[in-house]
């Protein structure tokens, strides 16, 4: 376990990350604005640059890094549940369930507030399938889950594929976007706040069993733990987390993959410090590709999902030079 000084440095700079990727999100883009405007938009002094960063940017990267963080914690909670790094939010068929929805919403021209609705019920919907169908006769494993979530997501594939061959050349681009991942279509953002805060406050309880159970089954339950109460609780926890964030910016890939992993070389294998700083690091590096992904041809944006394969595709190809084993 990292010292208490160690874990409140870590701590400690990744919550100045979080400021400095709010900081540039508040004022890079096609529109420049000074952090001196910045600051007087944040304390409601009227000027011209008050709307820019109070009714647009500022909305947008609170979502951003809700749903940054929403992607890392259900990422670090997959790869303990499943017992393998290579799990991430997605690999459950959460994202394809969402998909569905979403396409289908936009297909019968729906407005943003019923694509979101449809996109949450098809997570949903993907997230009690795949725990039925893997549940089976009662009891079910690591392998008949992963197993279980993949054939479900291609699945889900398969029709989002469909509806993209049948939709008009009008709401193609749309579907794409969503599919890619975009904060652009992002409404409010108190929902992803509230799901990150309530998902966080509910994990940390549960840190140190997860603790336990990554060492090994067998072990964890004869050190107490209940271990089939703690799997059911972390898959439930984990894909709302996903579905809060899918919902609010679509398909984003590669945060709740690649963010575990980065925080857990810094900090160890410790749930009570990696949950919080995975939730942290997500946050940043997504509001951080946000601002890369609106600014880099502006005045025309690019999906932000681009963006983070882009950047994850590289570091985890490096992370796996770092481990051949």
């Amino acid at each position: 376990m990292p010292s208490r000084h160690r874990a409140f440095l870590i701590l400690v700079s990744l919550g100045l990350l979080a400021v400095a990727s709010f900081g540039l999100a508040l004022t890079v883009g096609s529109f420049k604005v000074s952090y001196a405007d910045v600051f007087a938009a944040l304390l409601g002094q009227e000027g011209g640059a008050g709307d820019i960063v109070l009714q647009l940017r500022l909305p947008r990267a609170l979502a951003g890094f809700a749903c940054g963080g929403l992607l890392a914690l259900a990422g670090a909670l997959m790869q303990v549940l499943l017992r393998n790094p290579l799990a991430d939010p997605y690999v459950l068929g959460i994202s394809g369930g969402a998909g569905v929805g979403a396409m289908f919403a936009i297909l019968i021209g729906l407005p943003v507030l019923g694509i979101d609705g449809l996109a949450f019920v098809g997570a949903l919907g993907a997230m009690f399938l795949v725990f039925g169908l893997a549940h089976g006769d009662g009891s079910w494993t690591q392998t008949r889950l992963l197993l279980t979530g993949v054939i479900v997501a291609a699945g889900c594939g398969a029709l989002v594929a469909l509806m993209l061959s049948i939709a008009p050349d009008s709401k193609l681009r749309g579907m794409l976007f969503w599919l890619m991942g975009d904060l652009a279509q992002a409404g409010s953002s108190w929902p992803p706040l509230l799901a990150l805060a309530v998902a966080l406050t509910l994990a940390m309880p549960f840190a140190r069993e997860l603790n336990l159970l990554s060492r090994g089954l067998m072990q964890a339950q004869a050190l107490g733990v209940a271990v089939n109460r703690l799997r059911y609780a972390i898959y439930l926890l984990a894909s709302l987390a996903t579905a809060a964030s899918v919902t609010t910016a679509g398909s984003i890939g590669f945060v709740g993959l690649v963010i575990p992993h980065l925080v857990r070389l810094a900090t160890g294998n410790d749930q009570r410090l990696l949950l919080p700083a995975s939730v942290l690091a997500g946050g940043s590096l997504l509001v951080l590709a946000d601002t890369l992904a609106r600014t880099v041809i502006a005045p025309q944006q690019l999906p932000v999902g681009v963006l983070t394969a882009l950047i994850g595709v590289p570091v985890f190809l490096f992370l796996l030079s770092r481990q051949p084993k």
